[in-house]
């Protein structure tokens, strides 16, 4: 058994505070002291502990996924750490070491965030550093690219997500606002600076210094209490000047704010989060839409983690209790009204349009004291329904949400499950897809958990099932205690033990508790609480038992309580010694002879004691007038052949007592036979001879020798010159070293005669051990300052190999021991073991190494082929198929890595280590080829599969229902797809209209084929109707949150552009007559009204629009081309101008499908360009259009050759792209370089399948690939 090098951690530094993060890669990292431990959640094993930082760990970030993985771009455990001296290390993981380090300055980070927002370089690091700057760094080289310095002293920041461009600072008083962030140059503006203010009821609203005031009034009946909500809710942020109102304006600082962030799942909405309040800011209209505020009884907040799958908050409290919040659905505005038919009237609506979120469920909350604090808390980025609490004493807990069918007669039910599992009847689909699935589909995310947030479909809505959440504690994980006293390794390995044999090491604790540590496995295995007071030492007596003692520190009269336990780590058992005893001098020391015989217990002052370890007895305690000993050591030469010709002759005596006893009395018992071998046994063993030396404080040696129950003092030698107060023994062979309070370390070879002193320099040795294994004659000296190791030559002298000092090297070492031969394992101050080398220089080695007693699934430390082998038998295995109705999936290793043994085992050993619940459900994924490879990118964690894969099997599905798009291909006709062909506006706007003729039956099913809108966090992807129902929503909540004449012109500007003239002119006519642009917005207002009933009107509004456009009145002059339905065109001049977010945002919201449609292909144009080079979201674009057979091109374009074959497939099973002569080429072009990437993976059956289907020049690879795996399998 070899032993690696590895860094056990326990209690976490105050400002390894919020230091956590859990990534796409699936695994936890977290700050602890100057180290980062890496945690494996699922079987919740530490994995990995990084250690080169000097200062304490303040950030920890893994790196993003968010690109395609093949085997140029393999799966990589990457992560960055910095620390309080400002350090930044990016690590490699699985290897244990860093990749790249470099610093700005010496003060810890402010902020840290990877770039994932662009495909041409995934290594860019964001860093702020205090007080005021931000610097982007090439990650991998460790490269500065550009430094930008603001005027503000910042706290944080945090990027919008819908927009890497925009991001947000926490300042110490405000908000500030960049807009122009990119990667080329450095950012030129200084942002803009945003207050908190909080008008008083009757009091002005200080805006910007161009702004004027809006006088806000309230009912003087309302009650106080309603009158403090309407203050906390009208909450806004005022631009660039400090607002100052009357004194009655209640000021709010941000001084108690918690957390600045973007909502993950709501574009231009910010979350403020304070201890006992969270507030949600439009930042359209710079005003709070909503508040979450706690009870007295609840405890305050202390961080908020915004969810993208769902809109869901996780919500952490003080007291590690952690809730979840869901948002509530309005039904404000369930579909657009029809212009001119009463859209809007002028009373004010009575719904409530608050963003209000429900709380559904909350965790038990924690022991949370003055001494253990919540340190962090992180959210597993992939299922986001796993949450973990880092502790200060070490602790990390994982809480799995989980959800359970509600009860009938649970009111108000209105959370529901998703759809997965609602089956088609039988007949709806022709053949076999989509299959109707035997087992459940596995709830492995929030998404598999709750239903989406947005439910368009009235006849969908109704068939979620009603769920009810909970939180389930489903690992704990502790690190070692706090304050370690002492640490002793077990017994060394031998050969008769090698079959039993494990590393483990014994820590004492200052509690009174006792850790056993597996050092090859790097886990705490058990914990005992077996004293009552501080652990002063431990002595193995076996390879699973140890004596311990411990007392309290002496009072005045230098009087303890002495505790003596024996444990036995295989039953569990303790046994006190020494019972009965009043208070007496405390134990100072403990040593068991080599032959577990005897041990010898050392008082500070009273005479020592000699007891027998078999029996537990005492045999004899020295006479009071004896010297008190300082250091004792029992030796190694205990006549081992002596012992075996004993334990030989008297084996032999026995078998002739047998014999004669047997033929003389035949009828003895046996079990009176086995008794006297036993006490034979015993007696001749007690009889083995074994001897120590002790010296007292003038540094006499006494040496003693012990037999059976006596003890005698046979020599007594003289103090050696030279030496103070012997405080250390150490005893291997022939060598004796004695070790002084004043650093002198003294040789004696006994078999020479020559003793040798050497001044070590570093002051009191408080300890010396021998280093296990015969021959091995290194040895530490522990210091105060740290640890030598020398060794002794074959001349006798011993000379210093290496050393290590502290605290400039490591924190101060509280005690050493030998873990292995060349493994010195030190435990710190800080409560971390560090199992180095023997060189002292390194305490890390690659994952691998680590001997973990639970297996794990880790894609990202294998081999980049194999990695990918094991990606492709889950997602897809139509090459062993036997039946072309059927798909072959098994796992077998056939025709896999057959020239590589070793490696086809790895992949056979991971693929059983998958969930079975899933492993199950991928051969029968109901949706087919684009649902199992939506489950397999989650498993392996990778972001830009689970993106695209969600996109692509939504959009399938919802072309399959409404039709595909006649793109340039035009190949397939409608007559496919699930429902007769419709008009152009129900195919894409309204399919609860759909097939109005056939029953309500037929709808069900259309619906849940079709399945639920995607999410919110896909902004621009969604479907046009869903995405216009909710802008229309959140207009009408902007409109009834306004509190200044600026955000009434938005409003007014939205509901135009929207089309919802009626509205749009009741706010214009809004507008004081005292104000500067009444008049505008007066005859603004006429035009709005008129210009339906005018058509001759409209070249001359169409001039005048583009004059004001060209004189750059952009918003105006699109305004005036929405009013006469030229949409098109506005948005043409928006993509122009550089305006792509919003011209994309007027054609979903307003436009027909078809010129929605042209609008969207020239962003996808845009974003492909390469000065923009965000391909993969052009692909997502392509993707919501239903341009199928543009993606493949792209995919192909892009050498994604994976991921377009599957899609392929995919594409064939929906029945939206067939083989014709125009797709031919590219069909077989992707399948032949798909061949291509299998033959370099090693799975031959695969590749010649795919030649098959790849045309001439398939044929062609295909004699290549038989000649060439029949050489490799010959």
């Amino acid at each position: 058994m070899k032993l690696y090098p590895k860094i056990i951690t326990g209690a976490l530094h105050a400002q390894n505070k919020d230091a956590c993060d859990w990534g796409w890669q699936g695994y936890l990292a977290y700050g602890c002291q100057n180290l980062v431990t890496v945690i494996e959640p699922k079987s919740v094993q530490v994995i990995q502990v990084l250690d080169k930082h000097k200062g304490v760990v303040s950030q920890v970030k893994w790196a993003h996924e968010q690109y395609h993985h093949d085997l140029n771009s393999p799966y990589t455990l990457r992560l960055a750490s910095s620390d309080t001296h400002g350090q930044i290390i990016v690590w490699d993981v699985g290897g244990g070491a860093p990749h790249s380090e470099f610093s700005d300055g010496n003060k810890g980070l402010l902020g840290m965030q990877w770039l994932s927002n662009q495909d041409a370089c995934r290594d860019l690091l964001v860093c702020l550093h205090p007080p005021y700057s931000l610097i982007l760094w090439n990650a991998d080289t460790g490269t500065k690219l550009w430094k930008k310095s603001y005027t503000e002293t910042l706290l944080n920041f945090t990027f919008d997500p819908f927009n890497y461009k925009h991001l947000a600072f926490l300042g110490q008083d405000c908000i500030i606002f960049i807009n122009d962030f990119t990667i080329n140059k450095t950012p030129s503006s200084n942002g803009k600076k945003f207050y908190i203010s909080n008008p008083s009821q009757a009091s002005s609203v200080s805006r910007s210094s161009s702004g004027g005031s809006l006088e806000k009034k309230t009912s003087a009946s309302a009650s106080s209490s309603s009158k403090n909500l309407a203050k906390r809710m009208s909450r806004m942020l005022v631009g660039e000047s400090r607002p100052r109102g009357s004194p009655e304006e209640e000021s709010v600082t941000l001084n108690e704010c918690l957390q600045v962030c973007f909502h993950r799942s709501c574009r231009h909405h910010l979350v403020l989060l304070y201890p006992r309040e969270m507030l949600i800011l439009d930042l359209e209209i710079n005003q709070t839409v909503g508040i979450i505020a706690l009870d007295r009884s609840s405890s305050s907040f202390a961080k908020v983690i915004t969810c993208w799958q769902r809109d869901v908050l996780m919500c952490v409290h003080e007291n590690g209790g952690v809730s979840v919040r869901s948002r509530r659905r309005n039904s404000a505005v369930t579909t657009p009204a029809p212009e001119g038919h009463g859209a809007f009237d002028d009373t004010p609506t009575q719904l409530s349009m608050e963003v209000a979120y429900d709380l559904r469920c909350q965790s038990d909350p924690l022991r949370v004291t003055r001494h253990i604090k919540l340190i962090g808390a992180a959210l597993c980025s992939i299922s986001e329904k796993f949450v973990a609490l880092i502790m200060s004493d070490s602790r990390v807990m994982f809480w799995e949400l989980t959800a359970n069918k509600a009860k009938e007669l649970c009111p108000n039910a209105s959370l529901l499950g998703p759809t997965w599992d609602i089956v088609p009847p039988i007949g709806s689909v022709e053949g076999c897809f989509p299959k109707a699935p035997t087992t459940a589909h596995p709830q492995l995310t929030l998404a598999d958990t709750i239903g989406t947030s947005q439910n368009t479909d009235e006849h969908l809505c109704v068939e979620g099932t009603p769920i009810v959440l909970k939180f389930l504690l489903t690992g704990l994980i502790n690190g070692i205690s706090n304050h370690i006293t002492v640490i002793k390794m077990c017994p060394p390995l031998t050969n008769k033990n090698m079959d039993v044999y494990q590393p483990l090491m014994a820590l004492g604790t200052h509690s009174g508790v006792v850790q056993i540590v597996n050092v090859a496995s790097g886990q705490i295995e058990r914990e005992y609480s077996i004293h009552s007071s501080p652990v002063r030492g431990i002595e193995w007596s076996g390879l699973k038992t140890f004596l311990s003692y411990s007392h309290p520190n002496p009072g005045p009269t230098n009087l303890v309580k002495n505790e003596l336990f024996s444990l036995d780590l295989t039953s569990g058992k303790q046994e006190q010694l020494r019972l009965n005893r009043d208070n007496e001098s405390p134990i100072e020391m403990l040593t068991i002879s080599h032959l577990k015989q005897y041990f010898v217990l050392i008082f500070k002052d009273k005479p020592l004691e000699l007891w027998d370890l078999r029996s537990k007895t005492i045999i004899r305690e020295l006479p009071r007038h004896f010297p008190r000993p300082t250091a004792a050591v029992w030796s190694p030469s205990h006549s081992l052949k002596t012992l075996r010709k004993k334990l030989l002759d008297s084996g032999v005596d026995e078998e002739k007592s047998q014999s004669t006893s047997s033929s003389q009395t035949p009828s003895m018992s046996a079990s009176a036979e086995s008794q006297d071998e036993k006490e034979k046994k015993s007696q001749s063993k007690s009889n083995v001879r074994e001897h120590f030396v002790m010296t007292d404080k003038e540094g006499t040696v006494f040496h003693f020798i012990v037999e059976g129950t006596g003890i005698s003092d046979v020599t007594k030698i003289p103090p050696e010159s030279g030496l103070a107060r012997v405080t250390a023994l150490a005893w291997k062979g022939d060598n004796l070293i004695f070790g002084d309070s004043e650093g002198f370390q003294c040789l004696w070879d006994l078999k020479v005669k020559i003793s040798r002193t050497t001044p070590t320099n570093r002051g009191w040795i408080k300890k010396i051990r021998f280093a296990p294994g015969r021959d091995n004659l290194k040895f530490f000296t522990l210091h105060n300052d740290g640890v030598l190791i020398w060794e002794i030559g074959q001349e006798g002298k011993s000379t210093v190999l290496h050393s290590i000092k502290s605290p400039k090297d490591i924190t101060k070492v509280a005690d050493i021991d030998w873990a292995g031969s060349d493994r010195p394992a030190l435990v710190t101050a800080h409560s971390s073991l560090h199992v180095c080398d023997i060189t002292l220089k390194s305490a890390t080695s690659v994952v691998e190494h680590w001997d973990l007693p639970e297996p794990i699934f880790c894609p990202h430390l294998l081999p980049g082929r194999l990695s990918q082998t094991i990606k492709c038998l889950l997602q897809h295995q139509n090459w062993r198929s036997q039946d072309k109705s059927e798909i072959g999936f098994n796992f077998s290793m056939a025709g896999v890595l057959d020239n590589d043994r070793s490696g086809q085992k790895r992949v056979a050993a991971q693929l059983q280590l998958v969930d079975k619940e899933l492993m199950d459900y991928l051969p029968q994924s109901k949706f087919g080829v684009a649902h199992r490879c939506l489950l397999v990118a989650r498993l392996f964690g990778d972001e830009s599969e689970v993106h695209f894969w969600t996109v692509a099997l939504h959009y399938l599905r919802f072309f399959k229902v409404v039709g595909p798009v006649n793109d340039d291909s035009g190949f397939i006709s409608p007559s496919d797809t699930l429902v007769p062909p419709t008009s152009a506006h129900q195919e894409r706007h309204n399919l609860v209209d759909l097939m109005d003729e056939e029953t309500s039956r037929a709808k069900l099913e259309t619906a849940k084929f079709k399945g639920e809108p995607l999410e919110r966090c896909y902004d621009m992807l969604c479907d046009n109707y869903s995405f216009k129902k909710y802008e229309l929503d959140r207009v009408h909540l902007q409109d009834s949150k306004r509190a200044t004449m600026e955000h009434t012109q938005k409003c007014a500007d939205s509901y135009v552009q929207l089309g919802q003239s009626d509205r749009a002119v009741q706010l214009l006519l809004e507008t004081e007559s005292e104000a500067e642009n009444y008049y505008i917005d007066c005859l603004k207002a006429c035009l709005v009204a008129s210009v339906r009933s005018s058509g001759a009107s409209q070249s001359t509004i169409k001039l005048v629009a583009t004059n004001l456009i060209a004189s750059g009145r952009l918003t105006e002059g699109v305004q005036l081309l929405c009013l006469i339905n030229k949409g098109l065109d506005a948005c043409r001049y928006l993509q122009t101008y550089g305006a792509w977010d919003h011209a994309v945002w007027l054609s979903k919201a307003s436009l027909e499908p078809n010129e929605c449609g042209e609008v969207m292909k020239r962003w996808a144009e845009y974003l492909n360009s390469p000065q923009i080079n965000q391909k993969s979201k052009s692909v997502l674009v392509l993707l919501s259009l239903g341009q199928f057979y543009k993606v493949l091109e792209m995919l192909y374009s892009m050498r994604n050759f994976d991921r377009a074959v599957l899609f392929l497939e995919a594409c064939l099973e929906f029945d939206l792209l067939q083989e014709t002569e125009h797709t031919k080429l590219l069909f077989q072009a992707v399948n032949l370089e798909y061949a291509r990437y299998l033959i370099n993976l090693g799975l031959g059956q695969a590749a010649m399948f795919y030649c098959h289907k790849a045309g001439e020049r398939g044929e062609q690879l295909l004699k290549e690939v038989e000649i060439l795996f029949s050489l490799t399998q010959g």
